[in-house]
This record gives C-alpha cells, structure tokens and sequence, in this order.
C-alpha cells in the first residue's frame, strides 16, 4: 500500500476501493471543526477565571472563529475546486491545528481570539472540502448512505465537545481543549495523504475573485452584525456592520447574475427545493444551537455539575442522532425528504417546546426526553437537505456546494446563539429583577448579578463569603440567609429564561416548519431521485 494516494479519483473507472476508509478521515476532520465550538462552552468559565475575560471578550473568544470560519468558505470551497480538494482539506488541517497550538501558548483575551480566528480559516477551508471529496469520492448510489454518516458525525460532535472538554479540564486547565486538535488534526493529516484520492474539477475555468470576495464581506458582516447587535446592542458598529452586508449582498448578487461564470450561480435558490433545503438547515441550527447554547448552562449553573459531568449528560443527544440517521437512511428512499426534512423540523419544536416546561424544581430527568427528541431530529433533517443542496450542483463545483450548505449551517447557528442568547438575557435580568424587589439588595450588585447566571451566582457567592467573616453570629446568620434566598432567586430567573427562551425558539422553528413543508417539492420532483446517469457527468 502506498503511503500517500496519487491517482485523481476521477481518473478511476471503478468506484474508489478504499472509498469508507477516506469517509472515516472525513468525519475525523469534521469532527474537531464542530468540537471546537461545541467544547468551548464548557471550558469558557476557566478561560474566564484565568484570563480576566468581560462578557464582550469571551463572546468574542467563541466569536472569534465563526466569522472568518462563515465568511470564507464559499471562495476557499471555489478554489478547492479548482487546484485541489484534498490539499484544501491538508492544508486547512494545518492551519487548524496551528491556531490551536497558538490557542494554548497565549495569556492574553486578545491571543486567544486572534488564534481562534486563525482556526476558523482552518475550519473554512475543511468544512467545504469534507463535502466536496465525499461527494467526488463516492458513486451517486451510495453518496446519500455517506452522507447521514457525516451529518450523524456533525451531530454526535455537538454533544461530544462537552464530554471531552469535560474530561480534560478534570486534571488539566482550559488550554488542553485547544491542544487536543493538534493529534487529532495530525492524525487527519496523515489519513487524508494515505487513505482519500487527490480530486479536483476536471474541467473549471478561472475562478470569480470578485464574487468571492463580495461573499466574504456580505458574510462577514452579516455574522459580525449578528454577534454585535444582539449581545452589545445597536451601536454604529452594529449598524454600520448591517449596512455593508446588506450593500454588500445587492452587490454579490447583481455581479454574480452578470458573470458567465460565477462563483455561486443564485439562480439556484429560485429552485423550491434547493431553496426549500438551506433554509431547513438555517432553521434548525438556529434552533439547536441556540438550545445547546442555554442547556449546557443550566446544567452548569443551575444544576451544578461540573465539566465532565455536562458532557456526559449530553450523551442521549449523541445517542439518539445515530437512531435518527438510521431512521432516515430508511425512510428517505421509500417517502422522500419532504417527510423526513419536516418530520425532524416538526421534531425539533416538540423537543424545544418541551424545554418550555422547565422550572426551578427541574432536574436532568426533565431534560433527558428533550434531548433525545432534539437528537433524532437531527438525524432525520439534516442529510437529506445536504445530499438535496450538493445535488443541485454539478460535479466541477462540489466544493462550492459543501460550502453553500455549511454557510446556511453556520449562520443558523450564529443567528441561534445570538437570538435565542439574546431573550435569554433579557428574560433572565427581568425575571431576577422581579425575584429581588424589595430584598434590599444594592443596586451595583444587581446589576452586576443581572449580567449573567455566572455573575448572579458569584455575587450569591459573595454575600456567603461576607457571612462567613461577619463580625456577630446575627449578623452571619442574615447574610448566609441573604445569600441563599439570591442562589435561589438566579436559579429560579434562569429556568425561567430557559423556559421562556425554548418557548421563543419552539415558535420560530414551528413557523419554518411550515414554510420548509411548502417549498420542498414532493418526492417525484426532488432532484436527489433523479438517476444518476441522467446527472451532468462531470466526474471529478
């Protein structure tokens, strides 16, 4: 066997040999891209601690990589086309796990937001090319199978970061969960030389620079717009961020309808079902996301496990993606993926809408049902859309297909956290102002308790340690009443929040249901039945 694959997989006449082998380091590189966001919600509290980090900064250390990371793949996934994937996903493999050394080594909130945003170049180069080499790797009949196992792959990672996370920062500080993609990414490295073909389009004329790079700054600034706006409030970076995207998406568009050869042909969107299909995937990562973003909260703070034990409780929905994928690699080829799409969707609000019922009595047997309905939502809506948005592309652009459907991804996602972060926020203060009228609390320490359910507990934590220095035993004994009533005041309000926010989500991901149920064309008229040699055999 040789230690690195040369021939292009398009220059083979039978499919690949190897081809599940090359789909095991395609999840692999999919794997530490999604756990890299997912693991840090975990270890964001000891990156708090050591770093000194405000609330902008460590929104900004989460932040930090999605940007870039959403922003550049549409013209990263176009050259990749064009020179080649797998140095695509080689190279971005290298990148990622240099902005993760840099993440480790640095002591500073600025450091470690400059690194993340190096991993999120990293991650935009691999995302698209993930997609793209399963796709020119796999024969047409079995590129739907491979498929669920990448969406299953981007669902189990969600819950997997946490339990990881988790288990490093039991005998390690947070600057492990950056260290750990360093082997993983290596490993990727080698597996990708020995095991996935060199591909690249067969026939693809110059690339649509222009285009590319009016996507960048439309996306950038759509994602910093919804970082900003929400969290930090409408101020004229926030504004001025909406201005240029907008400006900057008339302006991509009107270009890329005028090119002969754009570098996304947005023609395509008029099409129900490829339409029908990114919105889907918009939509539920907004939801899911967003969901996971104030769960691992809740356990956190309000239930009081500690890192480990977040992430293991997080394991039904890893669980229960793989029962969804199963369950839809069945059921799409027999109903088609309107079934499937809006039977996860519809899924994924009964879930949320059960979070409804979260109060401060609740305990992680209340949250075992949502999650494991949250997960087989995931497995039955999400591949189809995929398998539906890179069939809509010809066989020279799979990389610019990848990157269509990783961009709705991670925008649902960025507009999740930031939308659904945002009610949170603002049910959690309003509910903790409620709780402590008239408890004689000062205003500077409320304020500061409103902040967040870390802050409010801290300042619980505060008064307790007043209490322990308190000069008479009467005295103690008011101020360790004081802080309980507060412990118990911030874990009432965020429950609360949960609730009201899930209530929020439930209502947006009811209303796309809807919508996605009216675009996705029936079975006969989906593009992902169409028989393979009907397809535009541009084999790359």
């Amino acid at each position: 066997m040789r230690l690195v694959i040369k021939e292009p997989v398009e220059r083979t006449e039978r499919p690949y040999p190897r081809r599940w082998w090359a789909l095991l380091v395609l999840c692999l590189s999919l794997l530490i891209i999604v756990m890299a966001n997912t693991a840090l919600t975990v270890a964001a509290p000891d990156m708090t601690r050591d770093l000194g980090l405000t609330s902008s900064d460590l929104q900004w250390v989460i932040d930090g990589y999605t940007v870039p990371y959403a922003a550049l793949m549409l013209l990263l996934g176009a050259i990749g086309d064009k020179y080649s994937r797998r140095g695509a996903l080689v190279l971005g493999l290298v990148v990622f796990g240099a902005g993760s050394v840099a993440g480790s080594l640095v002591d500073s909130s600025a450091g470690v937001i400059a690194a993340r945003a190096v991993m999120g170049v990293g991650a935009a180069m691999i995302m698209p090319a993930t997609l793209s080499l399963l796709a020119a790797t796999f024969p047409r009949a079995e590129r739907a199978k491979a498929i669920v196992l990448w969406t299953a792959t981007a669902g189990i990672a969600i819950a997997a970061g946490p339990l990881v996370a988790g288990a490093l920062l039991e005998s390690h500080g947070w600057a492990a969960t950056f260290l750990i993609n360093v082997p993983v990414a290596a490993l990727a490295v080698v597996g990708a030389l020995a095991l996935v073909p060199p591909s690249k389009a067969a026939r693809h004329g110059r690339i649509d620079y222009v285009g590319g790079l009016l996507s960048v700054v439309w996306t950038g600034a759509l994602v910093y717009m919804i970082i900003q706006g929400p969290h930090f409030g409408w101020d004229a970076k926030a504004v001025g961020a909406a201005v240029v995207a907008g400006a900057g998406l008339v302006a991509f568009v009107a270009w890329e309808l005028r090119h002969p050869r754009p570098v996304l042909d947005v023609r395509r969107f008029l099409d129900r079902g490829f339409a029908g299909s990114n919105l889907a995937v918009a939509l539920f990562f907004l939801a899911v996301f967003g969901a996971f973003y104030y769960l691992t909260q809740h356990l956190q703070f309000v239930l009081g496990y500690d890192p480990l034990d977040t992430g293991v409780r997080m394991l039904p929905l890893a669980g229960a993606v793989f029962a969804g994928s199963a369950l839809t690699g069945f059921l799409t080829p027999r109903l088609g993926m309107k079934v499937t799409v809006t039977a996860g969707m519809a899924f994924g609000t009964v879930a949320l809408a059960l979070l409804t019922r979260v109060d401060a009595g609740s305990g992680y047997g209340d949250l075992v049902a949502p999650l494991v309905i949250l997960g087989v939502a995931i497995g039955l809506a999400l591949s189809p859309c995929t398998d539906a948005i890179m069939g809509a592309f010809p066989e020279a652009e799979l990389g610019v297909g990848g990157a269509v459907n990783d961009t709705s991804l991670e925008l649902g996602g960025s507009l999740g956290i930031a939308l659904l972060g945002s009610v949170l926020a603002s049910s959690y203060s309003s509910h903790l102002a409620d709780a402590t009228e008239g408890g004689g609390l000062p205003a500077e320490a409320l304020a500061t308790a409103q902040d967040s359910v870390g802050a409010g507990y801290a300042v619980a934590h505060g008064i307790a340690d007043q209490a322990a220095r308190a000069t008479t035993p009467q005295q103690g004994a008011e101020l360790a009443e004081g802080a309980r009533r507060m412990a118990d005041a911030v874990g009432s309000a965020f429950s609360d929040a949960v609730a009201h926010t899930s209530l929020v989500g439930a209502a947006i991901l009811a209303v796309g249901t809807v919508l996605v149920g009216v675009l996705l064309p029936g079975r006969r008229k989906t593009r992902t039945d169409t028989p393979a040699e009907s397809r535009e055999p541009e084999l790359v």
